[in-house]
C-alpha cells in the first residue's frame, strides 16, 4: 500500500508539472505564435487557456494594440533652405503578428529608425510654408513613407502620424514676426481706407436727399445744437451755414455799388478854347504873367 502511494504521487506530480508546463494564458489584445522544434505553426492562437507540447513548443505572446512611439526632434532643411527642428508622434499596430516576429528583429526600435528617416525626407521636400501651414497634406506624406517598408513585409499598420512641434530659428522668428505684423498693418489700412469710402458715398447720398428738402438742413442743425447741449457745456458751438456766407459774398459787391456811388464832375459851363490854351501854358511855365 506503501509503495502505491509514493507510485500514485509521484503520477499526481508529473501530471501536474505537464499540465504547468503546457497551459498558457494569451489575454484579450494578445495573439499567440507557437515555434515548435523552432518552426512557427500556421494557426495563430487566440485569447484565453492555450496547450502547447512541453519541451516541443515555445508560445510568443504578440500585442495587438496600437502603440505609440515618439520621434525625438530631427534637424532638418527645407527645399527653401531653411532650417528646422521638427519631432513627430506615430501610432502602429500590429496585423500580422508571425511576419513581426519573423521578418523584423525588435520592430519597435525598426519603425523608429524608419520614422526618424522618413522624417527628415518628407520636410526636406516641402518648403517652410507648407510645413507650417499644412500639417495635414506633411502627416499624410509621412503615413504613406512609413507604411510602405512595414506593412507587407513586417505585418504592421500605421494608423497615424502627426509632427508634433516645429523649432524655427529665433532670426527666422523675428522676420516672420515682422511679416505678419506689416501684413496686419497693410489689413488695417485697406479696411480703414474702405470704411472711409463707404462712409462718403453715405454722406454723398446723405447731402443728395437733404439738398432735395431745404428744411432738411435747418432740422440736421437744430439737432447738432441738441447734441452739443446734451453734453452740459459752458459753451455752445452753434454752426454757421455755408449758403449764407455765400449770400453775403454775392451781396457784398452790390452793396458796395449802392452805397458810395462814383462822385461826377461839376458843370462848369462852356470853356473857350483860348482860356484852355493860357491855363495850359500857365501850368507849363509857372512864373509867366497872365494877362
Amino acid at each position: 500500500m506503501g509503495s502505491a502511494v509514493v507510485v500514485l504521487v509521484v503520477v499526481v506530480v508529473v501530471v501536474v508539472l505537464l499540465l504547468a508546463l503546457s497551459v498558457r494564458m494569451v489575454q484579450q489584445y494578445q495573439r499567440g505564435i507557437v515555434f515548435r522544434f523552432g518552426r512557427v505553426l500556421d494557426r495563430v492562437r487566440g485569447p484565453g487557456l492555450q496547450l502547447i507540447v512541453p519541451v516541443a513548443d515555445r508560445m510568443v505572446r504578440v500585442s495587438m494594440q496600437t502603440t505609440v512611439i515618439g520621434v525625438p526632434a530631427q534637424g532638418a532643411i527645407t527645399r527653401d533652405n531653411v532650417t528646422l527642428t521638427v519631432d513627430a508622434v506615430v501610432y502602429y499596430r500590429v496585423v500580422d503578428p508571425v511576419k513581426a516576429l519573423v521578418n523584423v528583429h525588435d520592430y519597435p526600435s525598426a519603425v523608429l529608425q524608419v520614422a526618424q528617416t522618413a522624417l527628415r525626407s518628407v520636410i526636406g521636400r516641402a518648403d517652410l510654408d507648407t510645413v507650417l501651414g499644412d500639417r495635414e497634406r506633411i502627416n499624410a506624406e509621412l503615413k504613406s513613407v512609413i507604411d510602405a517598408p512595414t506593412e507587407k513585409p513586417w505585418g504592421l499598420l500605421i494608423e497615424r502620424v502627426e509632427v508634433k512641434d516645429v523649432s524655427l530659428p529665433e532670426g527666422m522668428k523675428r522676420s516672420m514676426s515682422r511679416q505678419a505684423e506689416a501684413e496686419r498693418e497693410r489689413r488695417a489700412r485697406v479696411i480703414a481706407a474702405d470704411g472711409e469710402f463707404q462712409a462718403s458715398r453715405r454722406l454723398a447720398d446723405a447731402s443728395r436727399a437733404m439738398e432735395a428738402t431745404p428744411g432738411a438742413y435747418q432740422l440736421r442743425l437744430l439737432q447738432t445744437v441738441v447734441d452739443v447741449a446734451a453734453e452740459k457745456n459752458s459753451t455752445l458751438v452753434m454752426p454757421f451755414p455755408v449758403e449764407l456766407l455765400r449770400f453775403f459774398d454775392l451781396m457784398a459787391p452790390q452793396a458796395a455799388g449802392a452805397g458810395h456811388p462814383t462822385p461826377a464832375a461839376p458843370d462848369l459851363g462852356p470853356v473857350t478854347e483860348a482860356v484852355a490854351d493860357a491855363a495850359e501854358q500857365s501850368s507849363e511855365h509857372p512864373g509867366t504873367p497872365q494877362h
